[in-house]
Order: structure tokens, then C-alpha cells, then sequence
């Protein structure tokens, strides 16, 4: 079952996707300047990555060399095929979106059920293409090679095309919002999604290049590299037992399976509950997971004996659901802290009625403080874990936590599906009814959202923390990671900066390309006679043109930083320093991440809140601070944040495949 199950599983996935496509497919997409928006849309998005993945090429086939002469043919292979499927499950992920919006738009008219069952297909395409392809990548790569070196490279490449998605899309979309806003509504006093504006066709490309290819590229590369480093462990940890090796391909098999029948679970109710119908989707593949994981752990346990049966049960399969109870555990402490029910988020917009600095205070104390609950939930996993099966147990934990990947990651593509549905029922002037529909669907995504990037870094961070154990266990014997060695102390220094320091590069590109968007927006605003009372058209292209040149420009130098650093604090400090930074990087990382995208999520629903009648609502002083807010935390959870999950996972990646010239 090992053998095959892994291979099968992935199929089945693909196979299911093609299926949920020709769904789509067969939904009408609306007419006339619908159809024409989404166009612009599609063809902006396909735009950016391409010029995106050129400037990508160029160093891929550079360190394609470099790990060839240094590493051989078969690692430099598994860096291309990991770049080349990390690649692939965000671009398609991104067609597909940007097709299933208009879909969105248009099936609203009929009603929110229809409008929501097609969203989250949508989604669910990214959702099961992200898992399939990482785990038939994983699978088919070791089975054909049984190096795992290889498989090193593999997941060094998903992470360097992760860091460049999430890092080039984050900008990219920031850039485009940030402008819109500062302009649209700070300056021009017009809705979000209006037409007048130059810059909501680049914003909503940007929704579809940040939020659904850089995700995409971000679960894959974690989803990959949580597998591989639970396989490497194992081979370490129990060479007399291979089935251990196997068993976390066997688990995410298992999940696939698990989350295409979970995906039937999410209807939408009498009562339309929209949040609730997606939890349905995720709680009913977490225990047919658990299920499945249970009598995957029976199997194998019989292949030696019957003390070997009891061992693996009772060791493995509490750190299995540990690792699920933390992603549903994300979830709800993300929700508490940016849902527009919550406290939290009502007390940031009740905030804005004494300003724009108050709301800021509000916002930033709220992020610092949201990162509390979330490590300590992801603490008591570790030891917990650490407890059943040492520090194998934390990597199973990890490897089921993200096995659920499929179908989270279909909840957070709803996300964006939505909002450019919104955007779209905005600009070609469909009824107020429709909007509505579209403003319901769209106020859950940003929820959706904002959960999934809180899992995505938790089950990164925990990801990175196992690639460490591998490092460390490659050196085991030969070095140690006492606090007495200064290099250590040193390490720790520089990998606790590294995350600031990246974060600082993110949030400064954003700044950058925004101000060429806003002087842009300005200038037509001031020379196109009639745009401002609706009877000129904007240049919706140049704005779109801007942001990409922009992107692609500012994504580059921060990209190539987690790639560097190890190498060179390897080279000049030694491998214990390098231990100190990789350390020193999650860390902060996790605590930086958090902090950032729950942040920025509880400001963007605090003005939601607001604009939905709270405190005067849209127009209101509250309003004006609160979009304010908003603004400011948009490169927070979009860019800076997310971007760092992979920027740890490439320092450890980096530094598990340098570790033979350290020891």
C-alpha cells in the first residue's frame, strides 16, 4: 500500500480537478462589459507572471548549474522539476480564478447558494491541484531516485519559486490597492471597485497574482518540504524500518482522499452561514483523516512484530491528531481575532472615532498581542508531539497538519474568487441585489483569508523547526548548539534579524511602487476631461504596466537574501553559527508573520465593519481613519507577512544542502 497509495492518491486528486474545471466551465460568465472586464483582468494576471517567471528563469538556470557541478545531474533535476511544479500549481490556480470571478458575478444574480457553491469549486481546483502535484512530485522523485539530496534540491526549488511568488505577488497587489485607495477613496472620496478609478483593474489582478498564485506557490513549497524532511528524519532516525520513511507519503495520500470527500460536506445552510458551510468542508476531511490514519498505522505496523504494532500506534498516532487539532485550533484563534463579529476587530473600529493615530495603536496592539494564542498552541503541539515519538512525533504532527492542505487552500482561493467578483458586479453596474450577494461572499474571504495565512505560517514555521532537526541530526556527534559558544549567540542575532530585515525590503517595495501608482492615478484624474464624472474611460493599462515593472524590480534583491545568508554565515562563522540562525529566523519569524497578517486583517474588517453602518459608516471620520488603517495594513498581511513563511523554510533548505561541506 506504500508503494502505490502515494502515486494513486495524487492521480485521483488530478483527476477530480478536471472534473470540478468542467464544472465551471459549464457555468455561464455573464455578457457585455462583465465579460470585458474580466478579460482585462485575465490578461493582466497572465501578463505579470509571465514576465514574472522570465526574470525567475534567470536565476533558476544559474543555480541549476551551480547544484549540478556541485551536486550532480540527479539534485539539479529535482531543483528544476520542484521550481517547475511550484510554478505550475500557482498558474493554474491563477487561470482558474480568474475565470470562476466573472462566473461568481453572474451566478449571484440567481442567488447566494449558487454564487457560493461556485466560488468555492473555484477554490477547490487550487486547493487539490497544490496537494496532487506536490505529493506525486515527492513520491515519483524518491521512488525513481531513493536520494534524497535530490528531494533536498526539490524542495529548494518549490521554496525559491514560493518566495518569489509570494514576495513578487504581495508586491504587486499592495502596490495596486494602496494606490487605489489613497487616490479613489482618501482623495476622490469614490467607493472601492469604482470604475472611474485607474487603478482597480491592476487591484484586481493583484488579488489574483498575490492572494491565489503566491498561496498556491506557498502551500505547495511547505506542503513539499514538511514531507520530505519527515522522510528524511525518519530515514535517520529508524534505518531498520523503511515503512517509516514512507509513512508520511502514506498519510498525505490519505488526506487527498479525505478532503475531495470533505469537499462534499460544503453547502450552504437555511440559515447562510458562510463561514460555517467551509468549516463543515474542513472538519469532515480532518476526521476522515483521522480516520484513515489510524488504519494506515495498523498496516504498517504489522510488518515486523507485534511489539513494533503497539510502539507505532501508541507513539505515532497521538502526534497525527495533534498536528490536525492544531490547524483547526489556527483557524479558530484566527477567527476570534479578524472576523467582523469579533471583539477585536470592533474595538479597532470603534477606535477610528478619535482618529487615524488611534486606529493605528488599536491595530498594531492587536497584532502584537494576537501572536500569543497561536504560540502557544503551536508549544504545547511541539511537546506534546515531542513527548509520544520525540522528534519524529513534531514532524508527523506537521506533515498532518499540512496533509489538510487540499481543502484549506480551497477556502483561502474563495478568497480572492470573491473579491474580484465583487469588483467586477461594481464596475459593469450590476443591481444593487447582486453586490450584495457579492459584498456577503466577498466579507467571508477576507476572514478566509486571513485563517489561512495563519495556518500557512504556523505549519511553516513548524516546517522550518523540522528542517532544523534534519540539520542538526546530519551533525549529530560531530557539533552542538550550546548557548556557551558565542558563534551560536551570534547565529542566533543574525537569524532573529533576517525576518526584520526581509519584512523591511517587503514593506519599502510596496511603498515604492504605490507612489508611482498614486502620481499615475493623480495625473489622469487631472488630464483626462470627464473621468471624474463617469463620461471619459480610465487608462486602466498603464496603471497595470506600472505595477508589474514595479514588482518585478523590487521582488528580486529580498528574494536572493534567504538564499545568501546561510551560505555566507556557513562559509565566515561555521555550522554552528548557521544552526544559531536558522534557529534565530523561526523565531522571530513566526512571531513577526503572525503579528503582520493578523494585523493587517483586523484593520480591513474594522473599515467593513465601519463601512456597514457602524459609527456613521462610509464617509464618516471613523471611515476616513479606518481606511487609514486599512492601507497601512495591507502590505502588513499581504506581502510582508505571508512572504516570510517561505524565506524561513529557504534558509533551512539551503543550509540541510550545504551541510556536507560544514561537517
Amino acid at each position: 500500500m506504500q508503494s502505490f497509495l502515494p502515486i494513486l492518491a495524487p492521480i485521483l486528486g488530478a483527476f477530480f480537478v478536471l472534473y470540478v474545471m468542467f464544472e465551471i466551465k459549464k457555468s455561464p460568465a455573464g455578457e457585455g462589459k462583465m465579460v470585458e472586464i474580466a478579460e482585462a483582468i485575465k490578461e493582466g494576471a497572465i501578463s505579470y507572471l509571465k514576465r514574472q517567471y522570465r526574470t525567475i528563469a534567470v536565476v533558476l538556470v544559474a543555480l541549476f548549474v551551480i547544484l549540478y557541478f556541485i551536486f550532480g545531474i540527479k539534485t539539479g533535476i529535482g531543483f528544476l522539476v520542484g521550481a517547475a511544479l511550484s510554478a505550475l500549481s500557482g498558474f493554474v490556480g491563477m487561470m482558474i480564478s480568474t475565470q470562476a470571478n466573472v462566473k461568481v458575478a453572474e451566478a449571484a444574480k440567481k442567488g447566494m447558494k449558487q454564487a457560493f457553491n461556485l466560488s468555492f469549486k473555484g477554490g477547490l481546483v487550487t486547493g487539490l491541484l497544490v496537494v496532487s502535484l506536490g505529493l506525486l512530485a515527492v513520491a515519483s522523485f524518491y521512488f525513481l531516485t531513493k536520494d534524497f539530496g535530490s528531494l533536498i534540491a526539490l524542495g529548494f526549488g518549490a521554496s525559491l519559486i514560493s518566495v518569489f511568488s509570494r514576495l513578487g505577488g504581495g508586491i504587486y497587489t499592495k502596490a495596486a490597492d494602496v494606490g487605489a485607495d489613497i487616490v479613489g477613496k482618501v482623495e476622490k472620496g469614490i467607493p472601492e471597485d469604482d470604475p472611474r478609478n485607474p487603478a482597480v483593474i491592476a487591484d484586481q489582478v493583484g488579488d489574483n497574482v498575490g492572494d491565489c498564485a503566491g498561496m498556491a506557490a506557498d502551500i505547495f513549497e511547505t506542503y513539499t518540504v514538511a514531507i520530505i524532511a519527515t522522510m528524511i528524519l525518519g530515514n535517520l532516525l529508524f534505518p531498520l524500518y523503511p515503512q517509516l520513511v514512507l509513512l508520511p507519503l502514506t498519510i498525505s495520500a490519505v488526506a487527498i482522499i479525505a478532503s475531495i470527500i470533505g469537499s462534499f460536506f460544503v453547502k450552504l445552510g437555511v440559515k447562510k452561514n458562510i463561514m460555517g458551510a467551509l468549516y463543515k468542508g474542513i472538519i469532515a476531511s480532518a476526521i476522515l483523516a483521522a480516520i484513515g490514519f489510524y488504519f494506515v498505522l495498523i498496516l504498517i505496523s504489522g510488518v515486523r512484530n507485534n511489539v513494533l504494532r503497539v510502539d507505532i500506534i501508541n507513539s505515532f498516532y497521538p502526534p497525527l491528531l495533534i498536528g490536525l487539532l492544531v490547524a483547526l485550533g489556527m483557524f479558530t484563534i484566527s477567527e476570534y481575532y479578524t472576523s467582523r463579529k469579533s471583539k477585536a476587530v470592533k474595538g479597532i473600529a470603534e477606535a477610528s472615532q478619535t482618529g487615524h493615530a488611534t486606529n493605528m495603536i488599536a491595530g498594531l496592539a492587536l497584532g502584537m498581542k494576537s501572536t500569543a494564542l497561536p504560540i502557544l498552541l503551536i508549544s504545547a503541539g511541539i511537546i506534546f508531539s515531542y513527548n509520544f515519538a520525540g522528534i519524529y512525533g513534531i514532524a508527523l504532527a506537521v506533515t498532518s497538519m499540512l496533509s489538510l492542505a487540499g481543502i484549506i487552500v480551497a477556502v483561502d482561493a474563495y478568497g480572492p474568487i470573491t473579491d474580484n467578483a465583487g469588483g467586477i458586479a461594481e464596475m459593469s453596474g450590476l443591481p444593487g441585489e447582486v453586490r450584495e450577494i457579492t459584498d456577503s461572499l466577498d466579507a467571508v474571504g477576507n476572514t478566509t483569508k486571513a485563517v489561512t495565512k495563519s495556518y500557512a505560517i504556523a505549519s511553516a514555521g513548524l516546517a522550518a523547526l523540522v528542517l532544523f532537526s534534519a540539520y542538526a541530526q546530519e551533525l549529530s556527534g560531530k557539533t552542538s548548539f550550546s548557548l556557551e559558544n558565542p558563534k551560536v549567540v551570534v547565529g542566533l542575532f543574525i537569524g532573529g534579524l533576517l525576518p526584520y530585515l526581509f519584512a523591511s525590503f517587503a514593506m519599502s517595495a510596496v511603498g515604492n511602487a504605490a507612489g508611482k501608482v498614486v502620481d499615475e492615478v493623480r495625473r489622469q484624474f487631472k488630464e483626462i476631461s470627464g473621468l471624474m464624472e463617469g463620461t471619459a474611460r480610465a487608462d486602466y493599462g498603464k496603471c497595470v504596466d506600472i505595477v508589474t515593472r514595479a514588482s518585478i524590480k523590487e521582488m528580486v534583491a529580498p528574494a536572493l537574501l534567504p538564499v545568501l545568508a546561510p551560505i555566507l554565515v556557513g562559509i565566515f562563522l561555521g555550522k554552528e553559527a548557521l544552526g544559531g540562525l536558522l534557529m534565530g529566523s523561526i523565531i522571530t519569524g513566526l512571531f513577526v508573520a503572525i503579528s503582520m497578517t493578523t494585523g493587517g486583517a483586523a484593520w480591513d474588517n474594522a473599515k467593513k465593519y465601519i463601512e456597514a453602518g457602524a459609527f456613521g459608516g462610509k464617509g464618516s471620520f471613523a471611515h476616513q481613519a479606518a481606511v487609514t488603517g486599512d492601507t497601512v495594513g495591507d502590505p502588513y498581511k499581504d506581502t510582508a507577512g505571508p512572504a516570510i513563511n517561505p524565506m524561513i523554510k529557504v534558509l533551512n533548505i539551503v543550509a540541510l544542502l550545504i551541510v556536507s561541506f560544514l561537517a
